[in-house]
């Protein structure tokens, strides 16, 4: 048992003009769908999150979170608020984490756009991963739950939640390696030799995939709700880029933490072990393995560049959505001046595995 830590509950924020949602609709729609819900309703919006728009709802029956696809021309295959719902209504079940799913609204009618309700873990978000107020020990904890959710999200038996036609067959890698690419050439708004000797690189040099699971894209630790005073997980959230897949790709992009520079989210390099409380890279390694049965795991190198191959399209989403003027965050534009050292880093990293 820890002490609380309030600051960290998560942040609301008056909700702009454009980012409105029609109640009387949604009222109406909560009322058919939603079971137990009593009205009237109200909302705010979550703070941060630059691509689903996420909003608190307020209500006699209790809390509520709603996340929608953003308005405006949108990329194929993103935002995809019904896939995530699908994957949460599959793994609830499953005692999983994640939040109770209420309902799923396709019809643009309600807000203007698809979105769906879940339930409101309360609980508190950790924005640093270096937890600067946090004792060793509590820092210990969260860590440690993190690998064990991560390890239980890949032991977990897909096709019992449901979810066996959730990916498609074949090499993970090879997919998103193709995905990305294509991504990134439908938001390129400028050319980047870093990210060309990527698109060369990578594909030539796929590993093979030895296991199958539910990956979730983007597993860091300011997408999960903690307990507010145990060192463990009460909901991951943020599953727009899950799917089936190798879970070594989730595995490697929650160990980018321990090769990021500090920067006030996930980055924890050259404050591990010790007495800092973080386990070293190599301490997670050992009790994810320990707990998913594998004997160990490749070279990590190639799996870090691809890691931030992605990132780099995803950020280049951002960076075309803010020169369209559709991103949701006032941080996207922070975020896009990132690309080229998102580029940049993973060649570093492709070099290192042999490029």
């Amino acid at each position: 048992m820890t002490a609380a830590h309030p600051d960290d509950a998560p942040k609301t924020i008056e909700v702009a003009e454009k980012d409105r949602l029609d109640l009387v609709r949604l009222t109406a729609w909560m009322e058919a769908n939603v079971e137990g819900f009593e009205g009237p309703l109200d909302y705010s919006k979550f703070a941060g999150g630059q691509s689903n728009p996420t909003y608190k709802l307020h209500a006699a029956s209790g809390e509520y979170v709603l996340r929608r696809k953003p308005f405006g021309n949108l990329l194929p295959s993103a935002h995809a608020v019904d896939r995530e719902y699908r994957v949460i209504a599959g793994l609830y079940p499953t005692g999983f984490p994640v939040a109770r799913p209420y309902g799923l609204c396709t019809d643009p009618d309600v807000i203007g756009t698809d979105f769906y309700v879940m339930g409101f873990a309360n609980g508190r978000n950790i924005w640093d991963g270096t937890m600067p107020d946090y004792t060793p020990d509590e820092r210990t904890g969260v860590y440690n739950a993190m690998c064990d959710t991560l390890a239980a999200l890949h032991n977990t038996d897909f096709e019992k939640a449901g979810l066996a036609d959730y990916g498609k067959p074949g090499n993970y890698f090879e997919r998103q390696v193709g995905r990305w690419t294509k991504q990134y050439r439908m938001a390129e708004t400028e050319h980047m030799p870093a990210v060309e000797k990527l698109i060369d690189y990578l594909p030539r040099t796929i590993p093979p995939q030895t296991r199958t699971s539910v990956v979730h894209g983007d597993y860091r630790i300011d997408n999960m709700i903690f307990h507010k005073t145990e060192g463990r997980v009460i909901a991951l959230l943020d599953w727009e880029l899950s799917t089936l897949g190798d879970p070594l790709a989730d595995f490697s992009y929650f160990l980018m933490s321990w090769v990021t520079a500090p920067e006030g989210r996930s980055g924890v390099m050259g404050k591990t072990g010790g007495d800092s409380g973080i386990p070293t890279l190599e301490d997670m390694v050992e009790r994810y393995c320990a707990a998913t049965g594998r004997d160990g795991v490749p070279d990590l190198n190639w799996y870090f560049a691809y890691n931030l191959f992605r990132l780099t399209g995803i950020v280049q989403g951002i960076k075309k959505r803010i020169v369209e003027g559709t991103a949701s965050s006032a941080q996207a534009e922070k975020s896009a001046a990132g690309v080229y050292r998102l580029a940049d880093a993973a060649w570093d990293f492709a070099q290192k595995a042999g490029a």
